[in-house]
């Protein structure tokens, strides 16, 4: 994915499994699945069922495990995480699953989403003693559960899950049992699966399907899954809400080999470009491009649909480092072109579609239009197979303010002529709600559109009224 170019992220994925000796090499098999979820660290925390060991680094899952560190963390169950730092700093300290420690036992986490009252929790733990290790939200959550007096375990993690507001998908390890969660909403994709007497949980069932583990379900929003040597207990910590789950994951995040509610997103991707050929029939071109690697679906079903023949008109290189990181402006532009190579002769003297899944803040997609018209393309007409981004995300996508997001303050003419296209034109709403044929019957099929349409399924600013000490 061009993530790293174009500015949009994804917090993290997470891996947990009970059940297997091997669960530290499953979790970095299943972290390998998940890489595209996050690139800024990773970790695996295991228990024996006496204690719990961690391993953890910042950087890729190849750069921070090998065969002597996973050796060293033994046992029949595992949680793992792959972060991307949208809610709290980058640092070892923020590298999930974080591991606590205490005389009453032990607690790993991993999460993945964005608490819109952290903020407020965490200000209110500090006033009552708390002191925090990291930045991250994620460690308001022990916090919680260590200040709350309910009992038993079960009862300390349901009353703590049940005062945050937000995205998140969490999996919790003791000596004795993983605890599984998922917001009241359902914003963050979550499964479960088993791989033979072992259950396992992902954030997309690409994990699955590299160790071999076969899918069983969803996890519910606002349910609560207790795994142990005893079996699977399903709990609930909250009463589910309108289900919304992000529809960026079918947009752009997921891997296309991944379901979600039973959707194959390549499939998804596909039905978006030949929705988006529907809306854009009055273009003519010869040739349809896809950018690498998200968009490939949609511009197959864009071609599909339209008779226009596809071709690798843009070529990724996938051996390059980050290009946001050059100092000048005249760096960043040559580390695109390091991403991006186009194909003259695919693109010279002719017509061009190129398909994109979004546009943020329009930069990336100018370069991209200069470069193909540079290689001999003689029109370049961009549409993307989502609708324009208006509004920011709270949840775990790292675009937070309206200032990021061209589409909030300019015409789909004013970024066509920012970007110098010939032509741009973006997927509608019920075009992108038709394309994920979600089961669901609301107005959008159980999708989160809030960075669309600016409707939020949740307090996005939440009042400043905190957890009293009899909620505890």
């Amino acid at each position: 994915m061009l993530a790293e170019i174009r500015g949009l992220n994804e917090e993290c994925g997470v891996f947990g499994i009970w059940g297997n000796q091997s669960a530290a090499h499953l979790s970095y098999y299943g972290l390998h699945a998940l890489q595209h979820r996050g690139q800024e660290g990773a970790g695996i925390v295991t228990t024996d069922g006496k204690q719990l060991q961690a391993v953890r680094g910042e950087g890729l899952v190849n750069d921070v495990f090998n065969e002597d560190k996973l050796s060293k963390v033994t046992g029949h169950a595992a949680i793992a995480h792959v972060r991307y730092a949208t809610a709290g700093g980058k640092g070892i300290e923020n590298v999930q699953p974080l591991l606590f420690r205490s005389s009453t036992g032990s607690l790993a986490i991993a999460h993945n989403g964005n608490l819109v009252n952290a903020t407020h929790l965490k200000q209110y733990l500090e006033r009552s003693g708390s002191i925090f290790n990291s930045t991250s939200d994620t460690e308001v959550v022990v916090h919680l559960i260590k200040k709350s007096s309910h009992s038993p375990f079960r009862s300390k993690v349901k009353n703590a899950l049940s005062l945050l507001k937000g995205a998140f998908a969490i999996i919790l390890l003791t000596n004795d049992s993983m605890i599984v969660a998922r917001d009241r909403n359902g914003l963050r994709p979550l499964s479960l699966g088993k791989l033979g007497d072992a259950y396992v949980v992902a954030s997309e069932t690409c994990a699955f399907d590299l160790i071999g583990a076969e899918y069983v379900r969803e996890v519910e929003p606002g349910e609560l899954l207790i795994i142990s040597n005893n079996g699977l207990e399903v709990d609930s910590f909250v009463e589910k809400d309108k289900r919304t789950m992000c529809a960026m994951e079918y947009v752009y995040f997921a891997r296309p080999d991944s379901n979600i509610d039973g959707i194959n997103i390549h499939m998804a991707r596909k039905r978006m470009g030949k929705e988006l050929a529907k809306e854009c029939a009055h273009i003519e071109a010869d040739v349809i491009t896809g950018v690498p690697d998200s968009s490939i679906s949609a511009a197959i079903g864009f071609s599909e649909e339209s008779g226009i023949p596809y071709e690798l008109g843009l070529i990724k290189n996938r051996y390059v480092g980050r290009t946001f990181i050059q100092p000048t402006q005249e760096l960043r532009e040559r580390g695109v072109k390091m991403k991006l190579s186009p194909v003259v002769q695919v693109v010279k003297g002719k017509r061009v579609i190129m398909v994109d899944d979004s546009i943020v803040r329009g930069t990336t997609s100018k370069r991209i239009v200069r470069m193909l018209k540079e290689a001999g393309a003689t029109e370049v007409h961009v549409v993307i197979s989502s609708p324009p981004m208006t509004d920011p995300c709270f949840y775990g996508i790292d675009t937070s303010t309206h200032e990021e997001l061209i589409a909030s303050s300019h015409s789909v003419e004013d970024i066509r002529v920012a970007i110098e296209a010939d032509s741009l034109t973006f997927l509608s709403a019920d075009g992108l709600v038709r394309a994920t044929e979600r089961p669901f019957e609301d107005e959008n099929a159980g999708l989160c559109m809030a960075c669309f349409t600016g409707k939020y399924p949740t307090e996005i600013f939440p009042d400043t009224v905190l957890p009293h000490e009899k909620e505890f």
